[in-house]
């Protein structure tokens, strides 16, 4: 056995030893797994709104956790510069640790195309599976989440993420107290698909707030029926990118023109916090990042452990 397939076969005895002990909970976990579908062509952009009212909505539900940092911010050891985006908290323009949720406009063949866009929430996420700290959760409803307590904000979702969701503030976190000097740089933020209304049976707030119900929630069995039922006569999108997402688009314009006039769009400008619509596969399929995932398992563990008994003495107090 060589050193690839050694650590191809160490992950997924890892992965079966996983889902050996997780089996007795796969079906109520099944049961409770939720999606969406965003309909483009409902979709206007809420042209007769001064902002479009998914992303007011998404805003006003997480205002309280927004980012306040401690300024100056200084720069962590090697880095020589950091992220802050809390002279931007009205930009609604892409995705920032201020904006979860943004719509993409486009112009296609003469025609207005408005795109809701925000985390995909993937089935197999490789942000969690690659988190050196084990701080990013996965809901039995199958939203995907960081525990911007413990974040330090390494980042390292960010760089494994197909869509580059995740949005770092530097000056707020954890890593203030514990390492402010050697590792870290604040906390990566992100859409949690409303994970505390979705445990108690509610909508998220994107989808309530739509005056186009382009944005539809529901048991993920339903949606997938639903997605599969539409791409017989329109497009679709997120079933199987990354290995599949909680997040299905579906569109009279093929994914590939849509993704072509974004490339275009932003040829000439950043795309920090900008999504494209590229198929892509879950970089976990890469063997070096299946290894990395097996070496980060046991230290993400940890840290999940650790931040279990944190949490366990708060809740005492």
């Amino acid at each position: 056995m060589n050193r690839r397939n050694f650590f191809k076969f160490s992950a997924l005895s890892a992965a079966g030893t996983v889902v050996t002990a997780n089996n007795a909970q796969a079906s109520e976990v099944k049961d409770k797994a939720m999606a969406s579908i965003i309909d483009i062509d409902l979709c206007d952009g809420c042209k007769d709104f001064d902002i479009p009212r998914c992303v007011s909505a998404c805003r006003t539900k997480n205002e309280q956790i927004f980012p306040v940092p401690k300024k100056p911010i200084m720069p962590y050891f090697p880095q020589k510069k950091f992220e802050d985006y809390s002279d931007q908290k009205d930009n609604i323009s892409r995705l920032t640790p201020y904006n979860f949720t943004y719509i993409e406009t486009l112009k296609i063949d003469e025609k207005q195309v408005f795109i809701p866009r925000r985390c995909m929430h993937c089935d197999h996420p490789p942000c969690q599976k690659l988190c050196p700290f084990g701080v990013i959760g996965k809901s039995d409803e199958g939203a995907v989440s960081i525990d911007k307590d413990f974040c330090v904000g390494g980042a390292k979702c960010r760089d494994v993420c197909p869509w580059g969701v995740p949005q770092r503030q530097a000056g707020v976190g954890i890593y203030l107290k514990v390492m402010p000097k050697l590792a870290g740089g604040g906390v990566m933020y992100k859409c949690d698909m409303c994970a505390d209304l979705l445990a108690k049976n509610q909508k998220p707030v994107c989808e309530t707030a739509c005056p186009k119900n382009a944005i539809k929630f529901g048991k993920k069995d339903e949606i997938f029926a639903i997605a599969n039922e539409m791409k017989k006569s329109r497009f679709i999108y997120g079933m199987n990118e990354n290995g599949g997402t909680s997040t299905i688009y579906v569109s009279s314009v093929d994914f590939n023109t849509i993704d072509e006039a974004i490339s275009k769009k932003y040829k000439d400008k950043s795309k920090s916090g900008i999504m494209d619509m590229k198929f892509h596969t879950n970089p976990l399929r890469n063997s070096q990042n299946l290894a990395m995932a097996t070496l980060i398992a046991p230290m993400a563990a940890l840290g999940a452990a650790s931040i279990a008994v944190i949490k366990s003495k708060k809740d005492k107090k």
